[in-house]
């Protein structure tokens, strides 16, 4: 093959990861804008926020399509309407947050997530009225995210960590350490734990700029692990069970 038609293919495939990168931007902001009124009503009283929610849904959904991302999800136990739980998946990219509202329908649920995310213009300023915010620098911070947390459930809403506490910067690690957050949060308040294992998403979309393309996004979505009945000294037991569920399907 002559080196310019090889030149030529190497052009085009940078020029298409940074026109769908920069599209990615525009589906997050688009839906955000149109509907801000709509929104500010919504996140204006904890009470509105199931309605809130819906919203949310709709634009993981919009974005997830919009990228050409199609997704099969896999439920070992379905879900029980309305129950509270601890959710938590593997954290890969940008896309698990759209992916975890997809496929979580008639549990509301309340991400934990980094403070940094509220910089974002638009964006960050729902961000900062629907999530509890952590900096895990500060102590205090993580004490008020229990705090927090503990009024969200009291609402009968769920909450769902990236028990990772970020991507790990080595894409050669599959599945790093989990935190103890999660796992604390769900034996104080004897809530279940939903393992997820978010296949596909790292090749997919990965923090990479240069990388990824559209395709399938496989969700394996784990049998509630228990927690009544056990206490913080169990939760070392619990945190390993949770993460050897998550890395079985990561392995394959």
């Amino acid at each position: 093959m002559p080196v310019q038609i090889v030149t030529n293919k190497i052009k085009m495939k940078y020029l298409f990861w940074i026109v769908w990168r920069i599209w990615f931007y525009i589906l997050i902001m688009l839906p955000i804008v149109v509907l801000s009124p709509v929104l500010l009503l919504l996140v204006s009283s904890e009470k509105t926020y199931p309605q809130f929610f819906k919203v949310a849904r709709a634009w993981g959904k919009f974005v997830l399509w919009g990228m050409g991302f199609y997704y099969k999800i896999d439920f070992e136990q379905p879900l029980e309407k309305g129950k509270s739980y601890m959710l938590i998946a593997n954290h890969t990219s940008m896309t698990d947050i759209m992916l975890m509202l997809v496929v979580v329908k008639d549990n509301p649920f309340v991400f934990v997530g980094k403070k940094e995310l509220s910089k974002f213009p638009i964006f960050g300023f729902f961000y900062k009225r629907v999530c509890i915010m952590v900096d895990r620098s500060s102590s205090k911070s993580r004490f008020q995210v229990f705090e927090r947390a503990q009024k969200r459930l009291q609402q009968g809403l769920s909450i769902c960590i990236f028990p990772e506490g970020g991507v790990p910067d080595d894409e050669r690690i599959v599945l790093d350490e989990f935190k103890d957050g999660a796992f604390r949060l769900a034996i104080e308040h004897q809530i279940p734990i939903i393992p997820m294992s978010f296949v596909d998403n790292k090749k997919r979309f990965p923090f990479r700029f240069f990388s990824g393309k559209p395709g399938r996004m496989r969700v394996k979505v784990h049998a509630p692990i228990e927690t009544l009945g056990y206490t913080l000294e169990n939760k070392q037991f619990i945190k390993e069970q949770a993460r050897a569920a998550i890395l079985k399907d990561l392995k394959h």
